[in-house]
């Protein structure tokens, strides 16, 4: 039988309060911001799977691709006992990754990292069937703001797939990786997911698609807002936009507000007023080149071993230890 426990590193009401300040700081702002994080509850999270189907969507289905095709060369290079797996979610590719670290012979435990605890329980409890002997440790968490990994007797492997980095902020991946540097040592390695410069065409349809599971994605950080801080975002009221700034080379997500509106927020004292074409932004996704990658980890005291890419040059998956 799997063993399972969980370690709650986030202080009491961390999310709520965290919400309430991201709310007010980004919505004073100009031109305003919501962070990308606020995008998944339930809700969130089951329209970001559809969006990982979508034919524009290629991310996924690149990384993926990259995984089946390394993850044997990646767990013979580590040697890993302990996956720890940042902002885990579903945990459905890293199975690619326990699989090989497993048929290695080295793989002891599996750490997700998450903020949603419910989320990291369900994911932790579809492992049982697969993986009988292996300890998984669930921790609620927060990677921006409490990255604690926990102690291995062993080489660790932390994993942190699907470009995520590229939703922080050039200064915030700064920090970041400075902080996930500070908690590696020798043996230890990091194995990194970037989404990569091309076609901006190709970039703005994953990002748009017809369909419109990415622009009910969009709208849901207004449904989080009135669920949690009793707000009357009126998500008609606004329209999805995604465009690719050329010169920091990422695509931004915004909404638009279609209308002279106001909007109040009672759990934290706020009104807000939105003039017609107004646009918000709610998420940045920056794109990577190979050096710049590089030179961004080097920057934190990593040194890249290995490079991967899809196919089609699409994702690029990188193998880094500290130095």
């Amino acid at each position: 039988m799997t063993d399972i426990t969980v370690e709650r590193w986030l202080p009491d009401g961390f999310l709520a309060s965290a919400l309430r300040a991201d709310a007010l700081a980004g919505l004073t702002a100009r031109p305003k911001t919501l962070s990308p994080k606020w995008f998944y509850d339930e809700r969130g999270s089951e329209l970001f799977e559809k969006i990982t189907l979508l034919p524009e969507y290629y991310p996924t289905r690149a990384e993926r691709a990259i995984l089946h095709a390394a993850s044997g060369e990646i767990a013979a290079a580590t040697g890993a006992a302990v996956l720890v797996e940042l902002g885990s979610g579903s945990s459905d590719k890293t199975r690619l990754l326990l699989d090989a670290l497993r048929d290695g012979g080295t793989l002891r435990r599996y750490v997700p990292l998450d903020v949603s605890e419910s989320a990291l329980i369900a994911a932790a409890n579809r492992l049982l069937v697969s993986y009988p002997g292996l300890s998984v440790t669930a921790v609620v968490s927060d990677f921006e703001e409490h990255l604690n990994l926990p102690a291995a007797d062993g080489a660790r492997l932390v994993a942190f797939l699907g470009s995520t980095i590229g939703n922080l902020l050039p200064a915030e991946r700064v920090a970041f990786l400075a902080r996930l540097r500070s908690g590696l040592g020798r043996g230890d390695a990091l194995l990194l997911g970037t989404d990569l410069v091309k076609d901006p065409t190709v970039l703005v349809a994953a990002y748009d698609d017809p369909a419109g599971v990415t622009a009910a994605f969009n709208k849901n950080v207004l449904a989080v807002l009135n669920a949690e801080l009793g707000a009357n975002f009126d998500r008609d009221a606004f329209e999805h936009v995604a465009i690719w700034d050329a010169g920091a080379e990422w695509i931004e997500m915004r909404l638009r507000s279609v209308q002279d509106q106001q909007v109040t927020l009672p759990a934290i004292g706020l009104a807000v007023d939105f003039a017609a074409g107004e646009e918000m932004r709610t998420e940045v996704s920056a794109k990577f080149r190979r050096s710049g990658v590089e030179a961004e980890l080097a920057v934190a005291g990593f040194a890249m071993r290995s490079w991967w890419t899809d196919a089609d040059r699409q994702f690029g998956l990188s193998l880094s230890v500290p130095v």
